[in-house]
């Protein structure tokens, strides 16, 4: 094990002999004494790196890509109910079915299904693979997020980016190897008990000038010569205390993530600098004056600029997808707001040649019911709403090695089982990390007397979506 790592020092000996992966063996002793050096994958990957779009709330499936006849001809009336007679869902009692919100049709010469919603991502299907068969295990928000986001919804455990970032590391010393932007909550990009080096690093995109996109960016010492000093200083009392304790590993961390600030606080102001974009890529994203994008435009742009630049893991959440009510009127809202920014990533990836290694996760943390919810028991069905469904939903990727314009999965007549093509949580996880590089059953971490992994005892790789 090197500092951590789960290769062996066989295993790394042996791929630098031939040549695998492009590591000298200076690299691989440098990786020794940096948690966040460039790590060997265990097989070879398809993909360096890692967009995750994570639709914060929930994204109606039936209104974007699983549309159902059978609930179109039945909208407005009641259906049987799929569940069990004990369960319970507030203001869904009458169980009427809600149709589509818009029409939801063939595009692209793969015939992939999207919401006229979304007319900019239609314009992309043939570069998307759509998993219709999504689930998990939990209908709360918090405990769904927690699962997506780290395998697990109740203990605190490494978050996916930060797995990455441990079986990876960075490919650029000046930035940190997992960043998250407008985070949903600190467990979803928090280390858990891996390294701290490997937390992610909140981020809030700047709108202007005067806000800062990290805490403590900006450097308030009066020279970077005595702020040199300053951090010389508090490395030597935290060695001090490290050999007193004979050795401790969080303080390992923090002197490390205390050299990367430093690092950070003249690189990183340059690259959330959107200013010096041309004209043509802030209109790819929407970003612009008085758009509904201009937020998460700007967001997907810095996604790109951070990948680009050596980020392993860049998540960036938009949030706003639980429909409760009015799903018709507050729907269209949300999809004009992402619809334009997701699309230009993508396309901006694929025109700078960075797609192909790149690979880009877009869903929710579970979908939402066939059937209408409404909380007043007396609104129109016109404004109703849905409840939460985790057992199925919609998800795509695009790039990084799996097919383009491409549909796996498939949900019942009204959409709520899935009876083929099930992707579980914990596949997804195992897909991504093999398309990385990565065995999943072998990028663990010992804690509390057994060996951890991001799928724990569950997982199996998607062969069925790989290119």
């Amino acid at each position: 094990m090197l500092n951590g790592t789960f290769f062996s020092r066989r295993q790394m000996l042996q791929s630098t002999a031939c040549g695998f992966g492009g590591l000298a063996l200076a690299e691989l002793v440098h990786a020794a004494a940096n948690p966040e050096a460039i790590r060997l994958p265990g097989m070879i990957p398809k993909a360096k790196r890692v967009i995750f779009l994570f639709m914060a709330g929930g994204p109606s499936q039936l209104d974007l890509f699983d549309p159902k006849e059978f609930i179109r001809e039945k909208h407005g009336q009641t259906i049987d109910s799929p569940l069990r007679p004990e369960v319970i869902q507030i203001g869904t009692e009458k169980y009427l079915a809600l149709g589509a919100m818009a029409p939801v049709r063939p595009r692209g010469d793969s015939g992939l299904m999207i919401s006229d919603l979304m007319p900019h991502l239609s314009s992309i299907a043939d570069d998307i693979c759509l998993l219709r068969g999504m689930t998990a295990d939990n209908p709360q928000h918090a405990s769904a997020t927690n699962q997506f986001h780290t395998g697990v919804f109740t203990e605190v455990r490494p978050s996916m980016g930060a797995w990455i970032s441990y079986g990876l590391g960075t490919e650029n010393q000046d930035l940190p190897s997992f960043i998250s932007i407008h985070a949903p909550g600190v467990r979803t990009y928090g280390s858990g008990f891996l390294p701290a080096a490997h937390q992610g690093t909140p981020l809030t995109v700047p709108l202007n000038d005067q806000t800062l996109p990290i805490d403590n960016l900006r450097n308030v010492s009066p020279s970077e010569v005595i702020q040199r000093r300053r951090l010389d200083m508090t490395r030597r009392l935290n060695q001090r205390l490290i050999d007193d304790l004979h050795g401790d590993r969080n303080m390992e961390g923090m002197i490390e993530n205390m050299e990367l600030a430093f690092r950070m606080q003249t690189t990183t102001p340059q690259l959330v600098d959107l200013s010096k974009e041309t004209q043509d890529t802030l209109d790819l994203y929407g970003v612009g004056s008085g758009r509904a994008s201009d937020k998460h435009g700007r967001a997907c742009l810095l996604a790109r600029k951070l990948s680009e630049s050596g980020v392993r893991f860049v998540q960036v959440t938009m949030d706003g997808w639980d429909h409760h009510g009015d799903i018709r009127g507050n729907l269209p809202r949300l999809c004009d707001q992402t619809d334009q920014p997701v699309a230009g990533l993508i396309k901006d990836l694929k025109r700078r040649g960075l797609l192909d290694d790149t690979l880009v996760l877009w869903s929710g943390e579970f979908g939402r019911t066939p059937w209408s919810q409404d909380l007043s028991g007396t609104a129109p069905i016109d404004t109703h709403g849905r409840e939460h469904q985790p057992e199925s939903f919609c998800a795509w990727m695009a790039g990084g090695g799996v097919k383009s314009g491409f549909t796996w999965g498939e949900t019942d007549h009204m959409g709520y089982n899935v009876i083929a093509g099930r992707v579980h949580i914990h596949d997804l996880h195992a897909t991504m990390l093999h398309l990385l590089g990565i065995d999943h059953t072998q990028l663990t971490w010992p804690h509390l007397g057994r060996d951890f992994r991001l799928t724990d005892v569950h997982g199996s790789v998607i062969n069925e979506i790989l290119a």
